[in-house]
């Protein structure tokens, strides 16, 4: 049976948000990845001879200390995969990121009280990254499931793209093949057919689709998988 090592970062809790699905959202999917009675185990034929281990982490909503957290968990953990996830709290439903481009400009501190100057995040770096997640399947699991969704241009100029540009910038330099990317949570909203924000459930499903997609990519990829424009 085939190992496939994924890490799936969170952030700690956000200031005027009570209920955090990137705190919520990959301790759950841990969880039920690890629950043989859950429907992971055996809805696609082509993971069925796949060992999925998850590991979470849960990040400091930092510009210094966010990717030190991550990258000493993708150390320990030696991952095939990483999803790394975040708030955006105006989001209607599951924002794909397909870029991170190489600049920190952040109007609020950070969880350190810091507002850093308007400046690249790596100053002999290129423009941009794009994602390594395999976008196109995962909108189509999305539309199967009715998980409403869209692709993000990028992840804004604050500690989640700050997160997804490290952590492009490490993958592009590694000697293996590693997929890693960026998915934006709204904010967690109950209400039947609500406006704004998705259900707690809706996001854990959407996760599932994510990891799924993106194994299965791991594991016969394709061109047709990718769409970043």
């Amino acid at each position: 049976m085939q190992q496939i090592n994924i890490v799936i970062s969170g952030f700690d809790p956000y200031e005027g948000v009570d209920v955090n699905p990137a705190m919520l959202v990959p301790q759950a999917l841990a969880e039920r990845w690890r629950d043989p009675s859950a429907d992971e185990a055996g809805c696609d034929d082509l993971l069925q001879d796949v060992d999925v281990a998850i590991s979470t982490v849960v990040l400091p909503v930092s510009f210094a200390n966010a990717w030190p957290a991550l990258l000493d968990t993708i150390e320990k953990a030696q991952p095939d995969i990483i999803i790394a996830t975040g708030l955006k709290r105006s989001s209607r439903g599951i924002l794909l990121e397909r870029c991170a481009t190489n600049l920190m400009d952040a109007a609020k501190p950070d969880a350190d009280n810091v507002i850093p100057s308007r400046r690249p995040i790596n100053s002999e770096g290129p423009a941009a990254y794009w994602t390594r997640l395999p976008l196109r399947s995962i909108l189509k699991d999305f539309a199967k499931h009715e998980i409403p969704a869209t692709l993000s241009s990028d992840a804004g100029t604050f500690v989640c793209n700050s997160l997804f540009y490290h952590l492009l910038d490490w993958s592009a330099r590694q000697d293996r093949r590693i997929l890693s990317g960026f998915v934006s949570l709204p904010i967690v909203n109950e209400q039947p057919h609500p406006q704004h924000g998705l259900s707690l459930a809706q996001q854990i499903a959407a996760g599932r689709d994510v990891i799924r997609e993106t194994v299965r990519y791991h594991l016969q990829p394709s061109s047709g998988d990718i769409l970043l424009g």
